[in-house]
């Protein structure tokens, strides 16, 4: 198994939460993208800001390294229009991968007709332009049938209106790591919530994103069937260490 090729090396924190300037998150962010090059992974995921920056630092390395970044994030509260805004902006600067965060406020207070046409819109945009479209559902917010409930939308949503060709480039991803938990609970992917999304998202593939600290953690999550894991501890993964990062 090569796990690199299962491998989002992420980093998506602001200046503000790593307790940097701008400048120095930058540099952080640079770091990130160039062991990534480096260590052959599949995706360096990062905030929209440092998108182009990636794009120069992939093609000047003549890396088959793919950038992926985040949108309406981490909260997923804002407009169906705002969000296409925002994912023209990244395609424009050279984004393959589109994770955008699933209104799932929205979702719990039943308004499923707006999280039904932001997956319509936002999901035809990025297949339209020939990106990877990922969901992120944030299951530490949803309980074990919304969790289902929310996996199951995305997929019909899709099924409904897109060839079958295309499913593949449609995920439904656990977490955006950032989310808050209380008493300490796991706030991103656990063995029985990828299962739920496993069994609910088929035939679209999920992604583990948000507490995958171990290869071997890492190892158990892929033979479940997931196809891609998000982590900030990428390198240390990959070489069979524990991660010490918080998402």
């Amino acid at each position: 198994m090569n796990i690199k090729q299962y491998l989002d090396s992420t980093y998506l924190k602001t200046a503000t939460q790593a307790g940097l300037s701008e400048v120095e998150n930058a540099i952080v962010a640079k770091k990130f993208i160039q062991e990534a090059i480096d260590e052959h992974f599949k995706l360096i995921m990062i905030r929209s800001d440092m998108v182009s920056t990636a794009k120069k630092m992939i093609v000047d390395a003549n890396s088959n390294l793919q950038i992926g970044t985040v949108i309406d994030f981490p909260e997923g509260k804002s407009s169906v229009d705002e969000k296409i805004a925002e994912a023209i902006q990244a395609i424009e600067d050279g984004a393959d991968d589109l994770d955008f965060v699933c209104n799932y406020e929205a979702f719990k207070n039943g308004d499923v007709d707006l999280v039904k046409d932001e997956v319509l819109k936002c999901t035809l945009l990025g297949l339209e332009n020939n990106k990877v479209v990922k969901w992120i559902i944030e299951v530490a917010a949803l309980d074990d049938k919304q969790i289902i409930q929310l996996s199951a939308l995305i997929k019909n949503s899709v099924i409904s209106n897109f060839t079958e060709e295309s499913y593949q480039s449609v995920f439904v991803k656990s977490s955006t790591g950032f989310y808050k938990t209380e008493d300490n609970l796991p706030n991103g992917a656990t063995i029985p919530t990828i299962i739920m999304m496993l069994e609910n998202a088929s035939p679209l593939p999920v992604k583990a994103a948000g507490g995958v600290r171990t290869y071997e953690e890492a190892v158990e999550m892929i033979r479940l069937g997931v196809k891609r894991i998000g982590t900030s501890g990428a390198k240390a993964i990959a070489n069979g260490q524990n991660s010490q990062t918080d998402y």
